[in-house]
């Protein structure tokens, strides 16, 4: 399901800023020139794998996402959002911190406090009313601030779309949140589940945009992701000067399937964990 996730952000991310441009410099460390590499040299086995995703989603994850959103009311809907938003806020402060952005970790840790005192454990937006807004950063963004590349685009089954450098942060991203709080397997599975459903139905309009409008789903996929984690990275101040996006390559050659499709197994294995590191829906 975190396939779904990662997706539906990046899509809805594109379709906000399609068109516009940044010419502002960046925090991240700079790098001398160089020759582009292809963004997206797996992209037989990538293609494979994004349908894999597609069918799971629209056979089993989209109707019950569905379902849910039609049974459980807005308010209710919001209330757990802002729960496990709430956590996502603590990790961002860690993040923050870990880039030397100790404005942005404080003011991440006053939400926390906030959220979590007056909100009821994080059910509701406090923080947000006073003027305390969230300064989202996740562990992959602090690779790419200490100038570690994003490397080539790679699709994991279930999981969704990465690069090599997200591959190495999900894990930590997707480990925290409520459920690291049980120590039940019971518990922490049920809010897993709970937290990915609840994600995925909010996600539902743009997996229905993502159907009107794209001709080449998985292009328009890649593009929007590969164009949302570089703008996350840079804070939305990508530099002309160094090329951290890669080249497309239009006509991959089939035989770079089979370097990706060496790791399909554990995979695999992975994404079967309910909390294991994910991002991208297919729809």
């Amino acid at each position: 399901m975190r396939s779904l996730l990662a997706t539906g952000a990046a899509v809805l991310a594109l379709l906000v800023t399609t068109g516009c441009a940044t010419t502002a410099g960046s925090s991240a460390a700079d790098a001398e020139p160089r020759k582009p590499a292809k963004v997206d040299p797996w992209e037989n086995w990538n293609r494979k794998v994004f349908s894999f995703n597609d069918a799971i989603d629209t056979a089993v994850i989209r109707p019950v996402a569905t379902a849910y959103e039609k049974v459980v009311p807005q308010l209710v809907r919001t209330g757990v959002t802002n729960f496990y938003g709430n956590f996502a806020d603590a990790w961002s402060a860690v993040n923050n911190l870990l880039q030397g952005k100790v404005a942005d970790g404080a003011q991440d840790v006053m939400r926390v406090g906030t959220n979590t005192l007056f909100g009821i454990g994080g059910l509701f937006d406090v923080a947000t009313e006073l003027g305390l807004d969230s300064q989202r950063e996740d562990f992959g963004q602090t690779l790419g601030y200490w100038g570690f590349k994003p490397g080539p685009y790679i699709v994991w089954p279930l999981l969704g779309p990465s690069t090599v450098r997200e591959s190495f942060a999900l894990p930590l991203d997707r480990y925290v949140g409520p459920a690291l709080g049980s120590s039940e397997d019971g518990v922490r599975f049920s809010l897993t589940i709970l937290g990915l459903l609840n994600e995925r139905a909010n996600l539902l309009p743009t997996s229905r945009m993502l159907d009107d409008m794209a001709l080449d789903k998985y292009v328009f996929v890649r593009d929007a992701y590969l164009q949302r984690r570089r703008s996350l990275v840079y804070d939305g101040n990508e530099p002309e000067s160094e090329e951290d996006t890669f080249e497309a390559d239009p006509e991959p050659p089939a035989a770079a399937a089979s370097q990706p499709a060496a790791a399909s197994a554990p995979a695999a294995a992975a994404a079967s964990a309910p909390d294991a590191p994910a991002s991208q829906p297919s729809n």
